[in-house]
């Protein structure tokens, strides 16, 4: 079976502010992130990949264009809404550490499979792991189609999508699946079989400063600053 490359987006202007971004428009890549950007394409310059998918959020298809600019082999850019971001509803755009104050954050903390955000537009997390780990099933299917039981392939997508995914793939509950990081830019590997997925990769980003200690104050830190970031780490240790 091919191997999966899960790619969250590099640090956004609303990583870097302590916003919860969600499906706003505008969010782009900050001057960190187009950074991380570059660098992932220099990181991923040996590998042979054959495809390229990705959440049609502007922030995942900046994080892929210096890849697909160095690599023209590997075509158009393949999009998929199933990759984008949970959508949040009416906290979409309002900052983490408001958030942390509202009693469904201790609820999406502790039981996320229990928590549809609010608003006409929310969507509960138990549709967006659906959604997201249906996504990839498909794809690494189309692509052994394509290319073969060896090849390698790439979504990029966002922090909670891509918890959901590793979490199905290790078999974790939903319900701790905030038990799972991964930051900005970061590479997370996966291999499924007719037998089980294997996790290869966890939040790699060939650096070591993220795991330096976070300040209290941090944007998105709970007020104890041991809670989960809604949305995913916001890479502004």
């Amino acid at each position: 079976m091919p191997t999966l490359l899960l790619v969250r987006h590099g640090r956004s202007t609303a990583n870097s502010s302590g916003v919860l971004a969600g499906w706003s428009p505008g969010v782009d890549l900050d001057e960190h992130g187009e950074q991380q950007a570059k660098a992932l394409a220099e990181r991923l310059a040996g590998l042979p990949l054959s495809a390229v998918v990705s959440s049609p959020l502007d922030r995942c298809r900046q994080t892929v264009a210096p890849l697909l600019a160095a690599r023209p082999e590997l075509g158009a850019l393949r999009l998929d809404e199933r990759l984008g971001e949970c959508r949040y509803g009416d906290w979409t755009g309002r900052p983490l550490a408001e958030l942390a104050r509202e009693p469904l954050w201790s609820t999406v903390q502790a039981q996320p499979s229990a928590v549809t955000f609010p608003g006409p537009e929310g969507e509960s997390m138990r549709e967006l792991s659906h959604r997201a780990v249906e996504s990839v099933r498909e794809w690494d299917a189309e692509v052994e189609r394509e290319h073969g039981p060896d090849a390698l392939w790439l979504a990029c997508s966002h922090g909670d999508v891509i918890k959901a995914i590793v979490a199905d793939a290790i078999g974790l509950h939903l319900d701790l699946f905030q038990r799972i990081s991964v930051e900005p830019a970061s590479v997370t590997a996966i291999r499924y079989t007719a037998t089980r997925p294997y996790l290869l990769r966890l939040g790699d980003t060939g650096e070591f400063a993220g795991l330096a200690p976070r300040p209290r104050s941090a944007p998105g830190a709970g007020e104890d600053g041991d809670d989960a970031v809604i949305g995913g780490d916001t890479g502004t240790r």
